[in-house]
């Protein structure tokens, strides 16, 4: 077998994400009657000058036209890689899933898992998010969700990947992603005075994302809307939860909570009030 694809490193990631695809063209006509190792020989050439596109016509071809010869499954592999580097998410991710489905025992197949992961990471953010111009988490998180769940499932079924850390580090930024997310639509249900809605996402992040920071700010929300609720002991309860995890918190004076949204007196962690 060819040696290993080409490893991504992240290094390698930030660097290539920004080459050309090359010519769409190249290479059509000579993949209508080429045999099967001639196709493969050619998508090789083509990978290795960075001509992407035409690496990915001839893989498209060999796997169409061989789909069970010799180079087939390497082919399918490589195609995700193409796919991935003329920056098509949908189809990177569709190949890799493909490719996990008919090759689930093949050598590399963390590699399709990894690859599927960095589409959906790809696919999920902008330029723009490195400048901190835009927050990612305000937007659709659809993508986000799925590179979350991808690089997950490759982290659980071969924690000993070489893609292994790279995908561990990810997950902590997706999981604070996600989180922040959760926050943004509890304040939106805390400024339509749905109370309960509110509580619950907060509960929510504090359940399902316990590791970010996003935690603190979840329970703000929680005090905030059990005060909208007219839920007072419920409300110091989870007050008392802030103050010890995080008594710098915006929405604190002391060991008093002051309401963002909410039109209710501030709330004192002891008496009263």
């Amino acid at each position: 077998m060819r040696k290993m694809m080409r490893a991504i490193s992240l290094s390698v990631l930030a660097l290539t994400l920004g080459l050309l695809a090359g010519c769409a063209g190249d290479g059509n006509k000579q993949t209508q009657d080429a045999p099967e190792q001639q196709l493969y020989q050619q998508a090789q050439k083509a990978l290795d000058d960075g001509r992407y596109s035409a690496a990915v016509n001839y893989l498209e071809a060999l796997d169409s036209r061989y789909p069970f010869g010799d180079y087939a499954e390497q082919a399918q592999l490589e195609l995700i890689y193409g796919y991935y580097q003329v920056e098509n998410w949908d189809q990177t991710r569709a190949a890799a899933s493909r490719f996990i489905r008919l090759h689930p025992d093949n050598a590399q197949v963390d590699y399709a898992y990894y690859l599927r992961g960095l589409a959906a990471w790809e696919a999920g953010r902008f330029s723009l998010e490195g400048l901190d111009l835009i927050d990612i988490s305000k937007r659709d998180l659809g993508a986000t969700r799925d590179a979350y769940v991808d690089f997950g499932e490759l982290v659980r079924r071969f924690p000993d990947s070489p893609y292994a850390p790279d995908a561990r580090q990810r997950i902590i930024y997706l999981r604070n992603v996600l989180a922040r997310n959760e926050l943004q639509a509890a304040d939106f249900y805390l400024r339509k005075e749905a109370y309960t809605a509110a509580v619950k996402r907060g509960q929510w992040v504090i359940d399902h994302y316990p590791q970010t920071p996003a935690t603190r700010d979840a329970l703000a929300v929680m005090v905030e809307g059990y005060l909208g609720l007219g839920m007072k002991d419920r409300a110091r309860e989870v007050l008392t939860e802030l103050i010890k995890n995080d008594p710098k918190n915006d929405r604190l004076r002391g060991d008093t909570f002051v309401p963002r949204y909410v039109d209710a007196k501030p709330l004192k962690a002891h008496g009263a009030g």
